[in-house]
């Protein structure tokens, strides 16, 4: 949701929104019942720059309120672009988004020993002020210093009934929006933690809580890809659950790329699913009906 050359300023973000749901309504105005998930990195990116320049002003705020903030906006966006296009098609439907928290476990390992960078680089005296308001920071040579979280697994997508209850009643859903709102469970009730989910694997939960019967993850690329950048490179068209975890146990694909994506599919198919798909925007349709992509079928 960013223009090409990366810039994440507003206008850039209305237009990429607006082109990425063209392929959604022709999904829709054909008779698919949709929910969308999708990122909110460089949205989360900007936040945390304001967080800290202006960290000597006013407290920067945790992770999990940038990442509800972040899905509301971008939902916003969502709803604004792709009731636009559906009007365009004829296929007037409502559109809702749902403020989706995500639970994960408080034992999880990655908040012992964040490891996740996010946001810019920075020189160590800016990083040295954010760390006395309790973040951690790391050194990355000559690039500066960056901010380093907890990436725990996500256990359940905690507010998928709303989902539900809204596609059941017509509307198109955007849930789990960045993966969720992070919150752990302690003495019976929820707090937000400093953590960001993967947005892949909370959404094939998303998809197995909801019932549905194909997954496709859109990207920016036609196929995954085994032995990417090698001579031996193939693109991945029709898979299995086997091979793609046969592949990844080999380190084909990137942790914080495809390899998310990869996993995603598998784990979707093998709880139960019948279709999963990695495909270009482009092909969103022909994807959902396993004509395009790396397809992984029951």
């Amino acid at each position: 949701m960013t223009a090409p050359d990366g810039s994440a300023a507003p206008d850039a973000q209305a237009a990429a929104i607006e082109a990425a749901m063209a392929p959604v309504a022709d999904l829709v105005a054909a008779g698919a019942r949709v929910a969308l998930t999708h990122g909110n990195g460089p949205q989360v990116g900007n936040l945390l720059i304001k967080n800290q320049l202006a960290a000597g002003v006013v407290p920067p705020v945790p992770l999990d309120w940038c990442g509800a903030q972040t899905q509301a906006t971008v939902g916003v966006m969502i709803m604004n672009a792709l009731e636009r296009a559906l009007c365009a098609r004829g296929a007037a439907r409502p559109v809702s988004t749902v403020v989706t928290r995500t639970l994960v476990d408080a034992a999880d390992p990655g908040f012992t020993a964040p490891a996740k960078p996010i946001g810019r680089y920075f020189p160590e005296e800016q990083a040295r002020l954010s760390m006395a308001h309790g973040e951690t920071w790391r050194p990355f040579g000559e690039r500066g210093w960056r901010r380093v979280v907890a990436s725990p697994e996500p256990l359940e997508i905690l507010d998928a009934d709303a989902a539900a209850a809204l596609l059941d009643a017509g509307h198109v859903v955007v849930a789990a929006g960045g993966g969720g709102a992070p919150v752990v469970r302690a003495d019976g009730a929820l707090r937000g933690v400093e953590a960001v989910i993967d947005k892949d694997l909370a959404a094939q939960l998303l998809a197995r809580r909801l019932g549905a019967g194909t997954l496709v993850i859109a990207t920016d690329v036609e196929n995954a890809v085994a032995g990417f950048g090698t001579p031996a490179a193939r693109p991945l068209r029709r898979t299995t659950v086997a091979e793609l975890a046969g592949l990844a146990a080999a380190g084909h694909f990137a942790g914080g790329s495809m390899g998310p994506k990869v996993e995603a599919v598998r784990r979707f198919v093998a709880a139960g699913g019948r279709r999963a798909a990695i495909a270009s925007l482009a092909r969103l349709g022909d994807a959902a009906h396993g004509r395009a992509g790396t397809v992984v079928e029951a």
